[in-house]
């Protein structure tokens, strides 16, 4: 598949980005169960979570308000552009967004008051809304 007319869909629910100092391990309230998305990096400089809102305490120092959307994949890692065809048509909308990559696929945060300017703007680009739970 060519990186134009990408599938994706919109995970239900609001997200947060949330911040902590290098060296701390995963906190205990997190819900890293099965099915539950939950991105952990590590880095010398923080430990950056993306996870459901809900589950963040107040004390967190997180941003919240994000909307969810998976690119359907997999694809294969010499495959060039899938990100930028559609970052791209975010970026000329003013949506901005934080990207995500898995094994297998690409995420996208954008803030849930920008998604339907989201879903505009890569249905105008050819790519096509599926439901939540299409491979």
């Amino acid at each position: 598949m060519s990186p134009a007319g990408q599938r994706f869909s919109v995970i239900p629910g609001e997200w947060a980005v949330v911040r902590r100092a290098a060296g701390e391990r995963s906190p205990a309230w997190l819900d890293e169960g099965p099915g539950a998305f939950v991105s952990i990096t590590h880095t010398a400089e923080e430990l950056s979570i993306v996870c459901p809102a809900a589950g963040v305490p107040e004390s967190e120092r997180a941003e919240r308000g994000w909307a969810l959307l998976k690119l359907h994949g997999p694809f294969p890692f010499d495959q060039v552009g899938v990100l930028a065809s559609v970052a791209a048509p975010l970026a000329a909308a003013g949506v901005s967004l934080f990207a995500l990559s898995t094994f297998d696929t690409d995420y996208l945060l954008v803030k849930t008051v920008d998604l339907g300017a989201a879903r505009r703007a890569l249905a105008a680009e050819g790519h096509l809304e599926v439901a939540t739970d299409s491979k």
